[in-house]
């Protein structure tokens, strides 16, 4: 799943749905939604009230970058997802959202569109379901608008004269880096820059070196047991206790 998640270039297959009563309404429940919920061990209950409240909406339920996706009209919405802490519904264009009631937040410092309202118990679902169907609504709005979210551009993000050193010293590094995606260019540029001092910017540079040579993105899985692929779940920290 991409970093600023949703991308309606990416289309995939929606699996065939299945017909249940939700409510005084029909909704169409994708197959794989049904098995992803039925095989979750954390958020269960939390998630599946989400679908209920999405599915109210009238939003199109499909299965994509291995998350419920819902839709209107093609065009991507919402998704939910489950963490570590927490849970929560992400909004596709969120940051286009007037949020009166300042719950939205920005996953990290590189995701420029995508806004989330993040729970942590079942009550507070149900507590803020009113707001959540007229964020939605509010959301399906802004998609038939049509307007679009000016993105920063890779070349708007400084490159730390710690970065611009490295890329002279070994050019091979230099082309490595430019071959990742810009979300992942982003992310690491966003990273680097943040500390202060120039001895820590050298250290993130260096110990990242290899991770860029080998076209991982900061956040991306190297060990190949994530779950949520290309990100990284934590799946690496067994390998460690073997």
């Amino acid at each position: 799943m991409p970093s600023d998640f949703l991308d309606e270039n990416h289309a995939q297959i929606a699996t065939p749905p299945v017909t249940q009563h939700l409510g005084e309404t029909e909704q169409q429940m994708n197959q794989e939604v049904n098995k992803y919920l039925n095989n979750l061990k954390n958020w269960k209950e939390e998630l599946t009230k989400l679908r209920e409240i999405i599915l109210e909406c009238g939003l199109n339920e499909e299965y994509k970058w291995m998350h419920p996706c819902y839709t209107d009209k093609g065009k991507n919405i919402v998704l939910i997802h489950g963490f570590k802490n927490y849970c929560a519904i992400l909004f596709n264009k969120g940051a286009l959202l007037k949020d009166p009631e300042n719950i939205l937040i920005q996953q990290t410092e590189n995701v420029q569109a995508a806004r989330q309202i993040r729970f942590t118990d079942l009550p507070e679902i149900f507590e803020l379901k009113p707001i959540i169907k007229d964020y939605i609504k509010e959301a399906v709005e802004i998609e038939k608008s049509g307007i679009k979210i000016k993105k920063k551009k890779t070349t708007d993000f400084e490159i730390p004269n710690e970065l611009e050193e490295k890329f002279g010293e070994n050019p091979d590094f230099e082309e490595a880096f430019s071959r990742l995606t810009p979300g992942r260019q982003r992310g690491y540029l966003l990273y680097f820059n943040k500390p202060k001092q120039s001895k820590t910017k050298i250290s993130r540079i260096e110990k990242n070196m290899e991770r860029i040579m080998d076209g991982y993105g900061l956040n991306d899985c190297t060990c190949g047991l994530s779950k949520r692929k290309p990100h990284c779940d934590g799946s690496h920290k067994q390998l460690e206790t073997e």
